[in-house]
């Protein structure tokens, strides 16, 4: 099944030191399948990213992809309990990026919901920062 839907997100990153923070607010949609959910939404200028589309797939509430196409590429893989390693694209060149979740939290239905995630990058074992990713889903009647 699949729904349009207003996103609200909202991302977080600290390395250390400072805090910074992005909000957006966009429409995509909501694809519910038997075993989690996915969401997609295309990028913007004001997110940087623009003339990529963003997708958040979420399977059995454990394990998370969040994948990024067009303009610019990303994949990074959060799962509790385990370590991924990822290809992160900039506009100087792909990293390979070490990715850790600290927290997966999702109560998403066919009308909506959160999802709450928290996990920890690093490149070549250097701690990179600590992220938060709150997303809200509301359909649009």
């Amino acid at each position: 099944m699949k729904k349009k839907v207003n996103i609200s997100l909202i991302s977080k990153q600290f390395d250390g030191e400072n805090t910074e923070q992005t909000e957006l607010m966009t429409e995509g949609e909501l694809k519910l399948y038997g075993d989690g959910y996915e969401l997609s939404y295309d990028e913007s200028m004001a997110s940087g990213f623009e003339g990529s589309v963003t997708s958040v797939r979420v399977k059995n509430k454990e394990l998370v992809t969040l994948k990024r196409r067009g303009e610019a590429n990303m994949e990074l893989v959060l799962e509790l309990g385990k370590k991924h390693h990822c290809l992160y694209g900039t506009p100087y060149g792909e990293l390979m990026v070490g990715v850790s979740a600290k927290g997966i939290s999702s109560d998403m239905t066919e009308e909506g919901g959160r999802l709450d995630l928290s996990y920890v990058i690093d490149v070549n074992s250097s701690y990179v920062g600590d992220f938060e990713i709150n997303i809200g889903v509301k359909t649009i009647n």
